[in-house]
């Protein structure tokens, strides 16, 4: 397991996390989400053991990370940046890792690298953003850790090769029980990727949730009764678990927490002339589970 138990990290007078409490639990495929310098990659490079905490303590299976070698070989760390190895071949790149890895699989590297077949004599400064993408991920799969973290995963990789990354970092995780942590500024990459997100913002986690439970678990109504003199409120709907309460003309906008069945109920003694129930998408949960908390939605954007 990974945890993060009151854990603070300062840049000089910056504080990037803020007494950061986070559980992430074996064999999941976790999304950190939230714009630029909310604290994601700050959280993978403590993980990582490149940073120290100024408070609190960071552990991968109770132990704690930084400047424990044992552990820092049950990790490895896909950065957003590869300049670091621009000078390497393909070749040379899998062989300065095999030396760290004790687990590393040439086999599983060969099979990944014939998937995508990059060239292994080029150096890595004359490839592509998305390119440079592939090698170090078939690298960091290759070296068979219990945890890959992973800093805006597939950004510059073109469609195809998105799916093809994404399919072996999830045959990765079913056939060696490998927890994956993927930080993100895109909703959408972390629905498509993770069972579980939390959502950070000025290095504070806002909330953190599991998306299935999340899906179906809000809903949009549209609620008209049939006497238009009438002007209802929240305090006409008890049985609801409401978000956000409007009215345009004789039509209520409602966003409520609870199943369709539940909300159905809910507005049954008010007899509706109208009552348009629909699910909303995971950005939309969000942006109003935000609201309720107090934050603006641009939380979710850079």
């Amino acid at each position: 397991m990974i945890e993060l138990q009151g854990t603070t990290k300062t840049f000089g007078d910056f504080t990037a996390l803020d007494r950061v409490d986070l559980k992430i639990p074996n064999g999941a495929a976790y999304g950190l989400l939230g714009s630029n310098g909310a604290g994601k990659s700050t959280i993978l490079r403590l993980l990582s053991g490149i940073y120290k905490p100024e408070g609190g303590r960071v552990l991968i299976d109770g132990e704690d990370v930084f400047d424990n070698v044992a552990v820092k070989q049950k990790v490895f760390f896909i950065n957003d940046e590869t300049i670091q190895f621009s000078s390497m071949t393909l070749k040379e790149l899998k062989n300065f890792y095999r030396q760290f890895y004790p687990n590393f699989s040439d086999a599983i590297f060969e099979k990944l690298e014939g998937a995508i077949k990059l060239p292994m004599d080029k150096k890595l400064s004359a490839f592509s953003k998305g390119m440079k993408r592939q090698a170090i991920i078939i690298t960091g799969l290759a070296c068979c850790t219990p945890y890959l973290l992973l800093d805006e995963a597939v950004d510059g990789v073109d469609p195809t090769m998105r799916i093809i990354l994404k399919r072996m970092l999830i045959d990765a995780m079913c056939e060696r029980g490998m927890t994956a942590v993927i930080s993100s500024h895109n909703l959408s990459e972390i629905n498509e990727m993770c069972d579980s997100a939390a959502l950070l913002h000025q290095g504070h986690i806002i909330f953190d949730r599991q998306l299935d439970s999340l899906k179906g678990s809000v809903h949009k109504l549209q609620l008209a009764i049939a006497d238009r003199s009438r002007v209802l409120t929240r305090e006409d709907l008890p049985g609801l678990d409401i978000l956000h309460f409007a009215q345009t003309q004789s039509i209520y906008h409602i966003i409520a927490r609870g199943t369709e069945e539940a909300l159905r109920e809910a507005i049954a003694p008010l007899h509706p002339v109208v009552a348009d129930i629909v699910p909303l998408t995971l950005e939309e949960i969000f942006i109003y589970e935000l609201e309720v908390s107090g934050y603006e939605s641009n939380v979710l954007s850079d």
